[in-house]
C-alpha cells in the first residue's frame, strides 16, 4: 500500500492541481519552513463567503508541493467556515503517508494548512500548535 501512496504523492508532485498565482486574490499568504527551505504561498479569490480559486505556488520538496496540490483540490468551491474548521488530520488523511514519526516531513507536508489557515484568520503567521 506504501508504494500506490508514494505514487500518489509523486503525480501530485509531477503535475500538481491548481499551481500558479492568482492575479487579484482576496487573500494571499506565504509560509516558510526553515527547517528544510521549503516555501508555500496560497491565494484564493472569496465571494460569498465560498473559495471560488485557490492557487499555489512554492518551492519545496514532494511532500510540500504534493499537500498543497491535494489541500487546494480539498477546499476550492468550500464555504470559508468549513475550510477554517479543516484539520491537519484530515489533511494527513488524505496525502495517506503515515508521517507522525517523522517531525521535519510533517512540517512539510503541513506548511500549506498553515499558510491557508494562517490567511484565512488574518493572522501573518501561525505556530503549528496552531492547526489543530
Amino acid at each position: 500500500m506504501d508504494d500506490l501512496y508514494r505514487e500518489y504523492i509523486l503525480e501530485h508532485y509531477k503535475h500538481p492541481h491548481n499551481h500558479g498565482t492568482l492575479e487579484h486574490p482576496t487573500i494571499s499568504q506565504e509560509e516558510y519552513n526553515p527547517l528544510c527551505g521549503d516555501q508555500i504561498r496560497i491565494d484564493l479569490l472569496i465571494q460569498d463567503e465560498i473559495i471560488q480559486e485557490v492557487r499555489f505556488s512554492g518551492r519545496g520538496c514532494a511532500i510540500s508541493q504534493a499537500s498543497a496540490s491535494i489541500l487546494t483540490d480539498e477546499i476550492k468551491g468550500k464555504p470559508v467556515e468549513e475550510v477554517k474548521a479543516f484539520s491537519k488530520e484530515e489533511l494527513l488523511e488524505l496525502i495517506g503517508v503515515p508521517l507522525a514519526q517523522n517531525p521535519v516531513r510533517l512540517k512539510c507536508a503541513l506548511l500549506s494548512l498553515k499558510a491557508l489557515k494562517a490567511g484565512l484568520y488574518g493572522v501573518g503567521h501561525l505556530h503549528d500548535d496552531d492547526l489543530d
